[in-house]
């Protein structure tokens, strides 16, 4: 799944897990708790930062390597 900083950006400030799913609706994202879940626990306890979730979430390319590049 691809998300764009701007996505992330709002995602890191949700407060609870159903704040984040309700803007995983909005941005046209289908977003299962779960998954909602184990973000939130990652982003809030810091184990993921904006640069990290941009490479999770497809924005890094090795060169070449990347068949989307």
């Amino acid at each position: 799944m691809n998300f764009t900083k701007e996505q992330i950006e709002k995602a890191s400030k949700c407060k609870s897990v159903d704040e984040l799913l309700e803007l995983a609706k909005a941005e046209g994202i289908d977003l299962a708790r779960a998954e909602a879940e184990k973000y939130f626990a990652q982003l809030s306890s810091g184990e993921l930062n904006l640069d990290d979730m941009t490479s999770v979430a497809g924005g890094a390319c090795a060169g070449n390597a990347c068949a989307q590049c």
